[in-house]
């Protein structure tokens, strides 16, 4: 590796950020200018020394790429779902980064209709995503949304179907989703505020109309809340949800009548958290009221709307977590989660008793999937674990009889799930909280403190991190690795208690959760500090940049990607996308308790001097959720302060956002640096 070349030296333009008497110094606040000149050539010559730097693992990264897709089936389709007498499908061509969504009408063996070619719609954009897709009830039209920026700013359009023709109709400044009224005249949109993209206005467009008459049907004022619009799949309501961290309020109208008035279900009331589905003359609600922790079910009459109306359906459980519903004519599914793991339980709404479907695996994901018909017995789900690749079924629920509709190919003649183990394991954190690990390794692992370990986290927003499988990540394991995801708090893993106990004053459990599972996998042997590894992204990216503060010497190596790591600038900022939405996840720092207690891990205000581990840092210019001057920033003050010769990379996509690059491929192609990265330090070059 070149040890010579020189990485570049951000300029110091000190800027003073005063907050409750306390004075912070910002040497490269100058960063988050995205016009300046200056910005982008110092944003380039990162690009340039990452691409001096890891110039001899060019073709290690190539042949990474290829061994990654050569186990893809590039030409794969998606399993067809029925709706409203169309099966609908997406599928991919070899050779073609986007996918094409087709549907055939009555019949599979019917003529395929191509909806949407992504391929020819891309052709002259770097980045490019479809969104927002949605059909008549005639089945004539589709509204589409299409982000070519990778700020998921979206503009949204109109096709007609039958004629193939892209109608005048184009809405801007959209967050991609619509939905259609009864009329197959009247959609509902989104609108998306361009500066702080927070969904903010419902509109109402007729086809066939200037955009720039559609009525406004609904405006959140409160800038901590966004809104989404949506059908019940009973086809009877739309509903408009307006929605914070902590607090959701929901509007109904009948879809049959487009020109109505949405009237409230249930007032917003601070806390209170409610999610509906509509069935026959009801509403079935999934609900924290009453202090229902991790949720639990209840019913009205869709006349009754309001909460003293609501009668328990399923109480609320200390032990099991009510994630979601699904409803079906005859049967009423539920989504549960209990000791991490996922349960799917079914209720007939008539007669015979529930069940729940069976699943043995240690560590394993199974959800529901495309459930679109309300009229049937059958319902869809996926099941996977780390090291069985993911299956769509179809189960009937009245006979209890499974159908595999698609097993996950994996080509190349080399795979065998029987070469893995995968287990799970608890490690204890340091208020004695059992913290569980999933992992996968190839058999015949020895534990000897020698092996090299990736340790993956998120842990916030209470999102659960799943044990999935991954073609590419047999990359790592066929070459030694042991892959582990960290299931700490801040997620839901554990239930409702579990995102608590990691969020605003409690969020420094989610950084000591990660590095008691990091000490634990040493103890243990899996691994030693000379090879563990830690990834994570956005707010997993906050994670990875406070445990390299608080304990550098336990990793060799930080991937690091689209890190959130300048949390008092951006907090502080009410112009940043995002910033008045996540008060209750970290704290509003306009109050002196939470502005202390969030500067004090703050990754970016608390980097000293002392060695930190080699580390890999990627962002895309156009990112709208975590912008690019967060890490840039972070990489050039780390820069200053590290005291070691371990590498620091800052990759930069200077076309894509948040999500990284739109096509499959070139999603891998950054996969494969990451890889190689990691290989690398491991001396493995084969």
């Amino acid at each position: 590796m070149p040890k010579k070349i020189q990485p570049p030296i951000a300029k110091i333009v000190t800027k003073k950020l005063e907050k409750f008497g306390e004075v912070r110094i910002d040497n490269y606040f100058w960063l988050n200018e995205r016009e300046n000149p200056e910005v982008i050539d110092y944003l380039n010559k990162e690009n340039d020394y990452y691409k001096k730097m890891t110039a001899d693992t060019k073709i290690f990264q190539k042949e990474l790429f290829e061994e990654m897709k050569s186990r893809i089936k590039e030409d794969d389709e998606s399993v067809p779902y029925l709706y409203n007498g169309y099966f609908y499908f997406t599928r991919y061509e070899k050779g073609k980064d986007y996918p094409i969504y087709s549907r055939k009408k009555e019949s599979l063996s019917g003529k395929e209709e191509i909806m949407f070619d992504c391929n020819k719609l891309a052709k002259g954009h770097s980045y490019f995503q479809l969104g927002g897709l949605s059909i008549s009830p005639d089945n004539k039209y589709a509204t589409f949304a299409i982000d070519t920026s990778g700020r998921r700013i979206y503009s949204l359009k109109i096709k007609n179907l039958e004629s193939n023709e892209i109608l005048d109709d184009q809405i801007e400044n959209c967050s991609g989703e619509s939905t259609w009224a009864n009329d197959n005249q009247t959609i509902f949109y989104t609108h998306q505020d361009k500066l702080t993209l927070r969904s903010d206005k419902i509109f109402k467009h007729k086809l066939g109309t200037n955009a720039l008459k559609d009525v406004l049907v609904y405006e959140e004022k409160d800038d901590t809340f966004h809104v989404d619009v949506s059908k019940e799949k009973s086809k009877k309501y739309i509903v408009i949800s307006s929605s914070s961290t902590l607090t959701t309020e929901s509007r109904i109208l009948l879809a049959d009548n487009p020109n109505g008035k949405f009237t409230i279900f249930q007032k917003r009331k601070r806390g209170l958290e409610y999610d509906i589905a509509h069935y026959e003359d009801s509403f079935y609600i999934v609900t924290n009221k009453d202090k229902s922790t991790n949720f639990k079910l209840m019913k009205t009459q869709e006349n009754a709307t309001s909460k003293e109306n609501w009668v328990d359906l399923i109480p609320h459980r200390e032990d099991v977590l009510l994630e979601d519903i699904e409803i079906f004519k005859n049967f009423l599914v539920i989504e549960e989660r209990a000791n991490g793991l996922n349960k799917i339980r079914i209720i007939p709404w008539i007669g015979k008793e529930e069940y729940y479907l069976p699943f043995d695996s240690e560590t394993y994901t199974a959800y529901t999937t495309s459930n679109v018909d309300f009229d049937t017995d059958i319902l869809r789900y996926s099941y996977q674990s780390m090291k069985t690749p993911s299956s769509v079924i179809d189960f009937n629920m009245k006979t209890k009889v499974k159908e595999v509709k698609k097993e996950q190919q994996v080509l190349g003649g080399e795979f065998d799930k029987e070469n893995y183990i995968e287990e799970r394991i608890w490690a204890t954190a340091k208020d004695g909280t059992k913290i569980p690990i999933s992992m996968v390794y190839r058999k015949g692992l020895i534990k000897d403190g020698k092996n090299p370990l990736l340790l993956y986290a998120y842990g916030s927003y209470g999102i659960s991190m799943d044990a999935t499988f991954s073609t590419t990540r047999l990359t790592l394991l066929d070459r030694g690795f042991v892959f582990a995801i960290a299931h700490i708090r801040g997620g839901e893993d554990l239930g409702r208690q579990w995102y608590e106990s990691g969020k605003l004053l409690k969020k420094k459990n989610t950084f000591t959760d990660f590095i008691d599972c990091s000490k634990f996998v040493i103890d243990q042997k899996y691994t030693a500090a000379a090879h563990l590894y830690a990834e994570g992204g956005s707010a997993g990216g906050l994670l990875m940049g406070v445990v390299i503060n608080l304990a550098p010497e336990l990793y060799n190596g930080v991937i690091a990607q689209v890190p959130f790591v300048d949390v008092m600038t951006t907090m502080l900022d009410q112009t940043i996308p995002l910033t008045t939405g996540e008060y209750d996840e970290w704290g509003n720092p306009n109050a002196k308790k939470y502005y202390k207690y969030m500067l004090s891990y703050s990754p970016y205000d608390n980097l000293k001097k002392q060695a930190y581990p080699n580390m890999y840092v990627s962002t895309g210019l156009q990112d709208s959720q975590v912008q690019y001057w967060e890490p840039a920033k972070w990489v050039a003050k780390l820069r200053t302060v590290k005291n070691d010769t371990t590498v620091l990379y800052l990759d930069i996509n200077m076309d894509a956002g948040h999500g990284g690059a739109s096509g499959r491929f070139e999603a891998i192609k950054e996969l494969a640096k990451e890889y190689s990265f990691l290989l690398d330090l491991e001396k493995i070059k084969k």
